[in-house]
């Protein structure tokens, strides 16, 4: 676009969701449908987080990942769902240049850490599966607490880079995206600059900080499962896959919405099926982990029920 035809224009300086504006008359009903979510997803991170922390049972290597995931989780829809509840109410619902990016920032950050941060939990389970008796040594507190911090750095480092050169795109119009928040792809779509270093480094920061932990994900499962596999008896077999399952279903679960939510076919796709695909992808995997851990775990199940106060449950627990 040439400096003539950027004159033509008005330069942004905010922006219209279009999510979920094919239904004005059930503003109300998706008010109370995300409240209930995000309560309930802060309530069931918060109590793992609780339940880690105060029970000697839950203090292991496994749960201290869990319990940043649980962390993470809570952030994660924070970015997203308050500015939607709000907008539920508003006639025109607009969010700021710099509220935009903000929310860019932390989206990205949350995102990129939980993908790195999966692949640590990979790792331990691999460790854990596969050499039981180095288990102590290879994730050791000093271990794990590295780990973690790495997650976080790698999903910092990748979210101000997408912000700073996200903030200097020039954005003449129009200023509606087809979602309920901000991300980097959307706003590329709006530009009138050239975005073909903002397009590079998209897919530079999507095969490392995407793809390359989901790949690792895979090859440790992979090996977990080549290593249960000869495990003589079935109880053993069993007992061993258990320690993975909670796991593996939440990674499914998380990168495989993400897989669906990023990658769309460019015809057929309407904005309901997109509206739909991202509340799987940002909204409902942080709601079911918690749920994932505490239904296929007795310690965590113990940890919660003893924490809640509910002897019945408890005694139930104990039985088990």
């Amino acid at each position: 676009m040439t400096p003539f035809e950027m004159t033509n224009h008005t330069r942004v300086t905010e922006f219209i969701f279009l999510g979920f504006s094919n239904h004005p008359n059930l503003q109300g009903v998706f008010f109370l449908a995300f409240l209930a979510i995000y309560l309930t997803t802060l309530l069931g991170n918060t109590l793992m987080i609780v339940a880690t922390r105060v029970s000697p049972a839950l203090h292991t290597p496994m749960y201290y990942f869990l319990s940043n995931l649980s962390f993470l989780d809570i952030c994660y829809t924070s970015t997203s769902i308050p500015v939607m509840l709000v907008n539920f109410f508003r006639e025109k619902k607009t969010i700021s240049f710099e509220g935009c990016l903000s929310q860019i920032f932390f989206f990205v950050s949350c995102a990129g850490t939980e993908c790195v941060l999966l692949a640590a939990m990979a790792y331990d389970r691999y460790v854990a599966v596969c050499h039981p008796l180095r288990y102590p040594v290879l994730m050791s507190t000093r271990v794990c607490i590295s780990l973690v911090t790495g997650s976080w750095l790698c999903g910092l480092v990748n979210s101000v880079t997408h912000t700073v050169l996200t903030s200097t795109l020039t954005l003449c119009g129009p200023n509606q995206i087809s979602h309920f928040l901000c991300d980097v792809p959307l706003l590329l779509k709006l530009s009138c600059s050239d975005t073909s270093v903002n397009e590079s480094v998209l897919h530079v920061s999507s095969a490392t900080v995407g793809l390359s932990p989901c790949l690792f994900t895979a090859g440790s499962y992979i090996l977990i499962i080549s290593a249960i596999l000869r495990i003589p008896s079935t109880q053993g077999k069993r007992k061993a896959f258990s320690t993975c399952a909670s796991h593996l279903t939440v990674v499914v679960v998380f990168f495989g919405t993400a897989n669906f939510n990023y990658v769309r076919p460019k015809e057929g796709y309407s904005l309901d099926m997109g509206i739909l695909v991202s509340v799987l992808y940002c909204v409902v995997t942080p709601l079911f982990n918690p749920i994932i851990y505490s239904l296929r775990n007795k310690e965590v199940k113990g940890a919660l029920r003893k924490l809640t106060g509910v002897p019945s449950l408890t005694i139930a627990v104990a039985r088990e």
